[in-house]
């Protein structure tokens, strides 16, 4: 059960035992043997202080006041083996908890990052990425190091308190209860402190994702920044989130530094207490020296650790904020699941839609939309912004789910295929090529192992990088550097035309692949998607008729439905939508249908485009808006 605490992302509405006793089941609970283990060690060193207070006794009464020189060799062995005991075991059991910290907070990332992975594009739409990076990382690592110290005051300064107390006790059990005379007055302040704290830490991880999205947005844009002269007003926006941090972190940590604050006010009047109480004992000599100091330093040591055990309700508040944002993100479900576990077998690769329909809120884009793609054939999509063309591509491969109607491919229903047969199934060039910033061959083989040099070679050469790979530093080892920065735009795309060979997928999607290259790119470009698509039942996402004019047929989509389809000559023919655009497009120089941003999606179901970049800006822009005008006058003139 999740409740939402912002817009983009919720958190668990669980209690903090039923949180932590999921990240105990979940991950803590398989390295049981070493959390005894460090127990085992940290009782050890926990009981090296009440065994210290212990002997500070022998050594007053002994050797100070009674001055018996044998006792000196026997007291100070033991105090110094005390230390050596307490040192080796201190080392053990932090290197045991680190390990298991480590490796179960590393396991938690993990499964975190597959989760979040396996979810639609509904729920990344309207998700910031540096909400997911806080969550992923920020509260992981948090937890991490929370749950440490929280095993450590748990274990090590619960058994030193105990044992302290034990000695306390065994010395005089009435002062020991006059020392912690103030301790009922902590219950009351604890409480409202608990509130506060975990309020207050779970809006710092809030203002941290907010930090961590900025930080993402500035240096992926960096360039648009730079060219607009943004600099001093992204810095200043940074400047007032990270304000917003800082005023959050102090009076986090005020809220955590009060409980250990409220413990030292208890221990000092407790000590007032003894000191009134158990002060004429020792002038009376109904106490010893050594027995005042050995109760004195007992209540002295166990000062630190009823202050680090004060300061757990504040780590363990803090630790539940992030756990609640985790477990959150865990038990948030995707939109679109599989419905079949097992492959089915599919009879060719005719991709079909029967009256197909979808909607984005109030925003019907798909209506009743009915089309086939023949095997092996090429079918174009052509039409104005908000026709449907990339809808077409996101219902195809299940990013979004239609509301009405059925796509089929082989003669199946896609919702009866696995999620992984199904996108297995598609190969997709888009615009903006993704790359990542590792070495060229790493981003084509894309961690494949089953790829001889000899077919990667004749892949390189199909796709056309092989053109430009003898001119790289490292060849196929160069860093192709964040986002494929340090290669051409026509470079990023010849290397996901070898991902696409690579795959030797039945069906090829081709999302405006070379509109945002230069003649010459284009014309290299458009060879190797000529090879690319040999054979193989590609769909294609276009404005720049002349890129589809060989298309087998061309779609013109319209509002979500289908105005005109047939070859290009056949709708030339026609004199209808087509011809208009035709007209228009070589009238002026190739001028595209819009500038629309793909990219853009409805937040209640974050179907997006597959990766075209927006062109709506300066001059295209301009363009974009009369085009648009120009579309709906010819749209107009033919109804």
């Amino acid at each position: 059960m999740t409740h939402p605490t912002d817009p983009d992302l919720a958190t668990s509405a669980q209690s903090g035992r039923q949180l932590f006793a999921r990240l105990w089941r979940g991950y803590l609970r398989r390295h049981w043997a070493l959390f005894l283990l460090a127990l085992l060690f940290m009782i050890i060193e926990g009981s090296t202080l009440g065994a210290l207070s212990y002997l500070l006794q022998p050594m007053f009464d002994l050797v100070f006041v009674e001055g018996q020189a044998s006792a000196i060799w026997w007291v100070g062995t033991g105090i110094f083996a005390l230390f050596v005991i307490r040192g080796i075991t201190g080392i053990i059991h932090k290197s045991i908890l680190t390990g298991v910290s480590f490796r179960a907070s590393t396991e938690v990332q993990v499964d975190l990052l597959r989760h979040t992975l396996s979810l639609d594009n509904a729920f990344h739409s309207r998700t910031s990425p540096g909400t997911l990076i806080e969550r992923v990382q920020g509260d992981v690592t948090a937890i991490q190091s929370l749950w440490n110290m929280i095993l450590v005051s748990a274990g090590r300064d619960f058994i030193a308190l105990l044992s302290l107390l034990g000695v306390a006790i065994s010395i005089d059990w009435k002062w020991t209860l006059v020392a912690i005379i103030g301790a009922p007055m902590l219950v009351i302040p604890s409480l409202i402190v608990q509130r506060y704290v975990r309020k207050k830490s779970t809006y710092l991880r809030d203002v941290a994702g907010k930090r961590t999205t900025r930080l993402d947005e500035v240096f992926h844009g960096i360039t648009p920044i730079k060219l607009n002269r943004m600099e001093d007003y992204q810095s200043e926006n940074f400047a007032d989130l990270s304000d917003t941090w800082v005023r959050s972190t102090i009076k986090t940590t005020i809220g955590q530094a009060t409980v250990p604050a409220l413990v030292d006010f208890a221990v000092g009047f407790g000590f007032f207490c003894v000191l009134l109480y158990g002060g004429p004992q020792i002038i009376a000599g109904e106490k010893t020296i050594g027995e005042f100091m050995s109760f004195f330093t007992a209540m002295s040591l166990a000062f630190q650790p009823m202050r680090r055990l004060g300061g757990v309700l504040g780590y363990w508040e803090m630790m539940i904020a992030s756990l609640s944002r985790i477990f959150g993100l865990f038990d948030t479900k995707p939109a679109v699941e599989d419905q079949s576990s097992t492959d089915v077998e599919l009879d060719g690769s005719l991709v079909e839609f029967k009256d197909v329909a979808l909607s984005y809120g109030e925003n019907s884009v798909l209506n009743g939309l009915s089309f086939a793609a023949n095997s092996g054939t090429t079918t174009a999509l052509v039409g104005p912004s908000g026709a449907g063309k990339s809808t077409v591509f996101n219902v195809l491969t299940r990013l979004v789910d239609p509301a009405n109607g059925t796509i089929t491919i082989g003669g199946v229903d896609v919702k009866d295929m696995p999620l992984s047969q199904l996108r297995g199934l598609f190969s997709v060039v888009s615009q903006d090529a993704l790359l990542f910033d590792e070495t060229l061959r790493e981003n084509i083989l894309l961690g494949r192992d089953d790829i001889s040099d000899e077919r990667l070679t004749l892949v390189l050469e199909d796709a056309h990088v092989s053109d430009f790979l003898k001119n790289l530093p490292d060849g196929l080892e160069t860093q192709v550097g964040a986002r494929g920065s340090n290669l051409s735009g026509g470079q990023r795309q010849r290397v996901a035309i070898a991902r696409a060979l690579l795959r030797d997928t039945p069906i090829l999607l081709l999302d405006e692949a070379t509109s945002a290259l230069d003649a010459e790119s284009e014309k290299v470009v458009q060879k190797a998607l000529e090879r690319l698509s040999e054979g193989r039942t590609t769909l294609v996402i276009a404005h720049r008729l002349s890129t589809v004019r060989d298309a087998d047929r061309i779609l013109v989509l319209d509002h979500g439905t289908l105005a005109e389809s047939g070859p290009h000559d056949e709708l030339l023919a026609k004199g209808g939508i087509y011809a208009h655009l035709h007209d228009l497009q070589f009238q002026t120089g190739s001028l595209p249908f819009t500038g629309e941003i793909p990219a853009t999606s409805d937040p209640a179901t974050g179907a997006t485009s597959l990766g075209r970049m927006s062109q709506d800006n300066g001059e295209t822009g301009m363009v974009a808006k009369i085009t648009n005008l120009i579309w709906r006058w010819v749209r107009g003139k033919n109804r």
